[in-house]
């Protein structure tokens, strides 16, 4: 296989490259037999094949060769036979394209298809038989028909032979369009007389190897005289016709004459039967001579045709002549437009000249009808331009902002020169993808945000907003907190923002007494790569609310004991007693504080300042005045709502320390009093909620046996004889009934003659109290006094001290001292004795007022105790409620059961009959109640058996009864109905 290969490159500045690569192979070749290395004639990579997707653009027509980007060549993927897709037209080649994208890339292939010698030289007819006078002169021609050889070159037809050659030699002329004239010329007379029938055998043969051949039979007749032949008074005639032209359009006439006369010259026209294709396209009048159009005629398939012309005379001498048939061409194709390659987006940041597209235009018409101008829109920042003959390429002309348009409809028109002008056009879309060229956009260069302090934490102070011009991905905003600190602690401790949203979240609860304001920066990202990017700063304001009480400076109080005031009676009106002192650690407003005096043991003789919060004297001190003085001064600030503080000053009006401290002491009998109390209401809580707990063990017992009982009927044999009232069925089948049901045993009107037996109840549950039972309660109360030291003095009642006093003794001291007779019982009386061990009277009060703090414990604790007894109490009330309202609705249900209308549907148990019809049975029966087989969850209640009735059958007795009766009852009244009822609740 011989292969050339020319490569041209060249540069149009452009981001694309045109080259040209030709190979030639012979026609025949296998399928997937190698046709080029075409990227290593082109010098392109492997790699660059694939990532470029190389493909082969034929333009629509056959794809014959492939590309195999894996190895780089061109592959047969078609059979090729030369003579099928070129004819006879020289050379013979395929013309492709090699498309390659990002960046666009195009490439012409030419494959030229070489001839093999497979097609043997064929004659249309098998025969050819004269009819020749033997007056033919020596040198008459006659024409043979051509052999036909799809081959070309040394593969086509080289030769003739005529065999045998006695009478007729072969004579061969080379015709202007290439091909040989055969003809049969005579070079010896003819005789009839001798020979009337000559047979011949031509033989045409190739040049190729193998030779191949092929013949034709010649048999001839031989007349009686006709010495002239017909001639034509042209050897050529030319001729024109107009493409499209219709049907029976005279073309030319051809004319022949012959010399002779009569019969002899008479002579007809045929056109050579050597290719098939112009019987189909033209027909002579055998007479005449006039050629006439039959076919389309179509200059895009042949702009030319030769006709051979024979003329035979009646003798069987003949002429020929060649008429040549020039196609004019008119403008009858509208462009083709071929997209070869075209992107469907492209990023809004090309360069000028990016190729966007690549079409293939062409027009199979000639000259200007063929020549095509292709143009877009001018408001489009497009251009198209050609790159080679009958390609253009869509390139861009300027930048690309994809915020301005993000997608364009580029309309390409493509019209030709001809008249009228014929054109073509296509739309292509092309989208516009985003670069992200765009920063987010805060709407404010600044915020400032407030927020009032002690938020829950998670409260939304703010939010931020900003946008990107871009989109998708690229616009999608992120917000992010900017590492900073404020006051040496990570902003990220007090804020955090929404990466989503740009809300703005506290993380913690402020203080405005701790941090007034601060401020931080928040970044807004988009998500393009790489990021944009911008900040903004955002200021929070904290807001001041009125969280904090008043603190009481002054007096200080320490665990409820307070430092109390001398006032002496001698004091004037205005006597300055003390100052409170008191600080509000909010803001404005909120911190402005006023005093007021909330109680006073005597509200008449002292008054507090309402700004300064000074105590003083409204009026002159008597005797008559209360020592132990309790002031309640209450602080508020200015806030909405007001916060307030209270502190207790103890004033305390005497001019001697005895006299204070009596008073000062007086708060033991206030201790015992509490003490008891506290005592009676923890007993009272214990007794309720000991019966409120036996109240619910004895329910829930008496719930679990009555569910023991009937799990034991459930299980028994006793047999099921249901009743059903009206309007009501077992739904199921399954013997449980669904609604509620009453299962009624009632006696006849001569009852008392029968007993009736009755099992015990099911369970009894009985709450025994023994009358000797008494519940003692014994409280031992031990405290230790100086009564428990081996060395009291016990004769005068004396206390004395018997060791030093040092600093590590309490100064208070509690002395229970007991003073017990001789007698027999003894009796006793204890007496309490409070001694200060101190050096000064304010020493003394502060740990004495200590029994403020036990009073406020005691207080709290009288409260709760209360609380939890109103609690149980309650829940045990409504429990009891509760079971009395539940007994007294199932008894209310069993009296309208007890008059309701419900039949009576009595059972004989077998062997038994109501002999008399009275409904009084003479026989000993048996009523049974019977439960459903789901029982278990009903609740029965039976009436208390009226007596205790017991039929014995003796086993001899013939239709006798004796009947022993225990104890005379109610049954032995005539009038006294047993009514048995059941009442079932499902």
């Amino acid at each position: 296989m011989r292969r050339q290969v020319l490569l041209i490159l060249w540069a149009l500045g452009l981001s694309y490259v045109i080259g040209q690569v030709s190979y030639s192979v012979p026609e025949e070749m296998a399928k997937g037999s190698v046709v080029g290395n075409i990227a290593h004639d082109l010098g392109l990579d492997l790699k660059r094949l694939r990532s470029g997707k190389a493909r082969v653009y034929t333009g629509g027509g056959v794809e014959y060769i492939g590309l195999n980007r894996e190895r780089g060549v061109l592959l047969m993927q078609e059979r090729i036979d030369r003579e099928a897709l070129c004819g006879e037209t020289t050379p013979c080649a395929l013309h492709f394209q090699l498309i390659l994208e990002n960046p666009m890339e195009l490439f012409r292939v030419t494959v030229e298809i070489t001839d093999i010698n497979d097609n043997t030289p064929s004659f249309t007819n098998a025969e050819k038989r004269f009819e020749i006078s033997e007056s033919a002169v020596i040198g008459s021609k006659f024409v043979l028909e051509k052999a036909i050889d799809s081959d070309i070159g040394m593969n086509g037809l080289q030769q003739y032979s005529l065999t045998p050659t006695d009478n007729f030699v072969l004579k061969l002329e080379n015709q202007a369009d290439g091909s040989t004239k055969a003809e049969m010329v005579l070079q010896k007379p003819l005789d009839r007389e001798k020979q009337h029938y000559i047979s011949l055998l031509l033989t045409a043969k190739d040049g190729g190897e193998p030779q191949m051949s092929g013949t034709m039979q010649i048999f001839i007749n031989v007349l009686d005289a006709n010495d002239n032949a017909p001639t034509f008074a042209k050897p050529l005639y030319r001729a024109k016709i107009i493409e499209n032209s219709a049907k029976g359009t005279s073309v030319t006439t051809v004319s022949a004459s012959d010399k002779d006369i009569g019969s002899n010259g008479e002579v007809s026209y045929m056109i050579s039967p050597s290719k098939r294709l112009l019987y189909e396209l033209f027909k002579i009048d055998s007479k005449s001579g006039d050629i006439v159009l039959i076919g389309d005629i179509d200059y895009e398939k042949a702009t030319v045709y030769q006709i051979d012309i024979e003329v035979i005379d009646s003798g069987g001498l003949s002429d020929s002549t060649k008429v040549i048939v020039d196609v004019i061409d008119i403008n009858d194709n509208n462009p083709h437009m071929n997209i070869v390659s075209k992107s469907e987006s492209i990023v809004e940041d090309s360069p000028p000249n990016t190729v966007v597209a690549m079409l293939s235009i062409s027009d199979p018409d000639s000259e200007n009808n063929g020549k095509v101008q292709c143009n877009i829109d001018d408001n489009i920042p497009f251009k198209i331009q050609t790159t080679l003959n009958g390609f253009y390429t869509l390139l861009t002309e300027v930048a690309l902002d994809r915020e301005l348009a993000c997608r364009y409809n580029i309309t390409v028109t493509c019209s030709d020169e001809g008249v009228p002008s014929l054109s073509s056009s296509v739309t292509l879309t092309l989208q516009i993808s985003d670069v992200n060229d765009n920063a987010p956009v805060f709407e404010s260069s600044s915020y400032e945000a407030y927020i009032v302090e002690n938020n829950t934490p998670g409260l939304s102070i703010f939010t931020v907003k900003a946008r990107d011009a871009d989109w998708n991905q690229n616009a999608r905003v992120s917000y992010i907190l900017e590492d900073s600190s404020v006051n040496g602690v990570p902003v990220s401790s007090y804020v955090s923002v929404s990466a989503d949203s740009g809300v703005i979240h506290a993380v913690r609860s402020f203080d405005y007494e701790q941090i007034k304001d601060f401020q931080f920066r928040v970044k807004a990202q988009d998500g393009g790569s790489p990021p944009l990017s911008s900040n903004v700063t955002v200021k929070v304001l904290i807001q001041d609310q009125n969280d904090n009480p008043p603190q009481v400076l002054y007096p200080v109080q320490t665990g409820g004991s307070l430092v109390a005031e001398m006032v002496p009676r001698s004091a004037d009106v205005g006597y300055l007693v003390t100052k409170v002192v008191a600080v509000d650690v909010d803001s404005g407003q909120n911190a402005w504080l006023s005093y007021k005096l909330q109680r006073a043991t005597d509200r008449a003789l002292f008054e507090v300042g309402s700004q300064n919060g000074e105590i003083r004297t409204i009026r002159q001190v008597t005797d008559k005045d209360a020592v132990k003085q309790r002031l309640t001064v209450i602080v508020e600030d200015n806030g909405q709502p007001s916060r307030s503080a209270t502190v207790v000053v103890n004033v305390a009006v005497a001019d001697s320390f005895p006299e204070v401290l009596s008073e000062f002491t007086d708060f033991t009998h206030d201790k015992e009093y509490n003490d008891n109390l506290t005592f009676y209401l923890v007993l009272a809580l214990a007794v309720v909620s000991f019966l409120f707990i036996t109240c619910l063990v004895v329910i829930i017992s008496v719930k679990i046996y009555r569910w023991r009982q009937s799990r034991v009927l459930y299980h028994s044999n006793l047999p099921v004889i249901p009743y059903y009232p009206p309007r009501y069925s077992d739904t199921l089948g399954t013997g449980t009934l669904q609604h509620v049901y009453n299962y009624e045993v009632c006696r006849t009107t001569d009852s008392r003659k029968s007993d009736c037996k009755f099992g015990r109840a099911g369970s009894q549950n009985v709450l025994i109290m023994e009358p000797s039972s008494t519940g003692t309660m014994q409280r031992m109360q031990s405290e230790k006094s100086i009564l428990d030291e081996p060395d009291s003095p016990l004769e005068n009642g004396e206390i004395r001290t018997i060791r030093q006093v040092t600093d590590k003794d309490a100064v208070k001291q509690r002395l229970t001292v007991i003073v017990e007779d001789n007698g027999q019982p003894s009796r006793s009386a204890t007496v309490v004795v409070n001694v200060a061990v101190a050096d000064s009277f304010p020493e003394v009060l502060s740990e004495f007022t200590d029994f403020t703090h036990d009073k406020e414990y005691n207080d709290n604790l009288t409260f709760y105790l209360v609380l939890a007894l109103a609690v149980v109490s309650f829940l045990f009330i409504t429990c009891l409620v509760v079971i009395i309202s539940v007994k007294i609705y199932r008894w209310r249900q069993s009296r309208v059961l007890y008059h309701s209308n419900l039949p009576v549907i009595p059972y004989y148990p077998p062997r038994y009959s109501d002999t008399l019809g009275t409904g009084t049975l003479q026989h000993v029966y048996n009523y049974e109640v019977c439960r459903t087989t789901d029982s278990r969850k009903s609740d029965c209640k039976f009436g208390r058996a009226g007596s205790q009735n017991v039929l014995i059958m003796e086993p001899s007795s013939t239709g006798t009864m004796q009947r022993m009766q225990s104890e005379k009852s109610i049954l032995d009244e005539p009038d006294s109905p047993l009514e048995v009822r059941l009442q079932c609740l499902h």
